[in-house]
């Protein structure tokens, strides 16, 4: 048989997945002849998909050198080079895969990605503005490009560039849901609800339309999260081939626990686990920190890696090797505390490298991965007949889910209203949440507050530059002064923040998706935090924690009732008062800051996990309850 004939009949065999038979067959061409170009092409072809990223790296460096003008060995370096993390590299390996093809639209859309990775965004602008060129309706650049123009804070930029897409294509993957978000961030509202309607109905259509956490600021329907958290799942993390774990038993003298997140750092998890961390009883339990972000010298970070037996920065670790780490060092119970939040390595649980895979914290809703085992919760935010609605099993912890760190300090000067703006006189309604929890529903609800109570004032966080002046004219709309409308500026210390909720008489949440960290931190310095009780988990932890600060009476049933507490607090001071002297109260009795407390309950639930898998059970729901 020719060497045509032979190539011919391995890439047949390839392409109709019988990898182990291509692979003897070129390994047969290689071994007569080692500088067979199209043959190491083709070998690191099927390494990648034997997911063997430094043997395919192998094939085409050998490629490379043979034929330094070939500019699909730069291509698909470029591809390993990226999977391994090697970010520098695989960017000089698609640079010169374009140079020698300027119009490799392939190679420009990953440069793009490349780029987008390391934070490069003018240069990944550059790329898919240099692709489109060549191809307008490239449709991954228009997506590739209408997510960086949202990372960038250019909003409507993103909706221009992303409207293109979903004119050529009405349900490109992700495309609505990225729309959608746009959005929210810049309170882009003029279109938002019929978008807002075709990303629900997308989903609900099994479509590829939305990530779980745009779907949380847009749906409050627990079958919708649900379905999008499967959808998103299948497409972008399935169960990898085969499972680092097989089963075995462990026998240690401690359990091994790793807790996995890009926010050891100074960020919202950070804070709220922090505490935890270093409550854990080092007698029983072993515990591993595994960093995939980037240190930001904080104090929070530091005071994070200390809490561990071990911290690992892993960063710049392929998701495979990371997975396989943990393998080898026999880790009993993995904890996600990151989800499909910015920065997550999902990738790594795919792979099953552990007996138990945890979903905690970070993303507030099934992960709707069938090998992640369970999801730590309380019975307001998964209330007992939604389990079904979520593919983990529910741990219902008591009290709230949500850690608390009662270690937190206050500065102990409270500033003026006036060195934030703030008039001397007159109510102050606080919601330091960000852009994309503020839709229009609430947004109305509020300007009626407002309406309601003169001379009050609307305190939010600083925003971005789209999302303030676009505030200003909505409250114009609904005939509300926009003066009325205080940005706060931003404290680089954390205890100067929580000192000013203070100067605030009550905090507004937000629905469909509430305050969290923000809201335990406002119960924590005295603030009364008034909620609607939403139907799914993120519009529901406001509730969780005001029932385990003791606080229920500000929950409401309804919108209407939300608008009607709001006013009644605003106008009668008494009342207000006598919700605040309750919260300073149960501060000491109620479990909501118990930091150890929680601690302990946490450690009773990976207990029972881990008593499971030395037993050989499977994961079944439970319900925390210790002696």
């Amino acid at each position: 048989m020719n060497k045509i004939k032979v190539m011919e009949q391995a890439n047949d065999l390839l392409n109709g997945g019988n990898l182990h038979e291509a692979e003897k067959l070129l390994r047969r061409v290689l071994k007569s002849n080692p500088k067979e170009l199209i043959a190491l092409f083709l070998l690191g072809i099927i390494a990648m998909k034997k997911d063997d990223a430094p043997g395919s790296l192998q094939y085409f460096d050998r490629g490379a050198k043979l034929n330094p003008a070939f500019e699909k060995s730069w291509f698909n370096r470029g591809v390993v080079l990226f999977a391994l993390r090697r970010h520098e590299d695989a960017i000089e390996s698609y640079q010169r895969a374009i140079r020698l093809k300027p119009d490799y639209v392939d190679a420009l859309n990953n440069l793009g990605i490349v780029l987008q990775e390391v934070s490069r965004y003018e240069e990944a602008i550059t790329a898919y503005d240099r692709l489109l060129a060549v191809q307008p309706t490239y449709e991954k650049a228009l997506v590739n490009k209408g997510y960086i123009l949202t990372l960038m804070g250019r909003y409507q930029d993103a909706i221009a560039c992303l409207a293109i897409l979903i004119d050529l294509q009405p349900d490109y993957d992700l495309a609505l849901g990225m729309m959608a978000s746009s959005m929210l961030y810049g309170c882009i509202w003029n279109d938002y609800g019929r978008i807002a309607e075709q990303v629900c109905k997308g989903v609900a259509s099994d479509k590829f339309v939305c990530k779980t956490l745009g779907l949380m600021s847009i749906s409050d329907s627990p079958a919708d999260q649900y379905n999008c958290a499967k959808i998103f799942a299948q497409q972008k993390n399935p169960p990898a081939p085969s499972r680092l774990w097989q089963g075995e038993i462990y026998r240690h003298g401690k359990i091994r626990i790793a807790y996995v997140s890009p926010d050891f750092r100074e960020h919202p998890v950070a804070h709220l686990m922090a505490g935890i961390f270093e409550q854990h009883d080092k007698s029983r339990f072993e515990t591993f920190g595994f960093f995939l972000g980037t240190a930001d010298n904080s104090a929070i970070h530091g005071r994070i890696a200390r809490s561990f037996n071990q911290f690992l920065d892993v960063r710049q670790k392929g998701s495979r090797e990371i997975a396989e780490m943990m393998r080898a060092m026999e880790i009993d119970i993995v904890v996600d505390l990151a989800g499909y939040t910015q920065d997550a390595r999902t990738d790594i649980f795919a792979y099953r490298p552990v007996p138990v895979q945890v979903n905690y914290l970070g993303h507030p809703g099934t992960m709707g991965a069938e090998y992640m085992d369970y999801i730590l919760a309380d019975s307001v935010v998964i209330p007992p007949g939604d389990q079904e609605q979520y593919t983990e099993q529910v741990v219902h912890l008591p009290g709230s889910y949500l850690p608390a760190d009662a270690t937190l300090t206050v500065a102990e000067r409270t500033p003026s209203r006036e060195e934030f703006g703030l008039p001397a006189t007159g109510f102050v309604f606080c919601s330091f949440n960000h852009a994309y929890k503020i839709n229009p529903t609430i947004f109305d609800v509020w300007m009626r507050i407002l309406t309601q109570c003169p001379g009050s004032v609307l305190w939010l966080m600083k925003l971005n530059s789209t999302a303030e002046p676009n505030l200003r004219k909505e409250a114009a709309a609904r005939g509300v002064d926009p003066a009325r409308l205080i940005f706060a500026t931003r404290v680089p210390k954390v205890e100067d923040h929580l000192a000013r909720y203070r100067l605030a008489d009550l905090f507004l949440d937000t629905t469909p998706y509430n305050a969290h960290t923000t809201a335990c931190d406002a119960l924590f310095v005295g603030l009364p935090v008034l909620t609607y009780l939403g139907k799914a988990f993120p519009g529901r932890v406001a509730a969780s924690l005001l029932r385990a600060i003791g606080l229920t009476e500000l929950i409401t049933a309804s919108l209407a009732d939300y608008e009607s507490a709001a006013v009644r607090l605003a106008h009668d001071a008494a009342l207000l008062a006598q919700h605040k002297e309750k919260l300073k109260a149960n501060r000491h009795t109620y479990p909501l800051f118990k930091t150890e407390e929680f601690c302990r309950n946490l450690e009773y639930a990976y207990t029972v996990m881990w008593e499971r898998t030395q037993r050989g059970e499977p994961p079944t729901a439970f319900q925390v309850v210790r002696g």
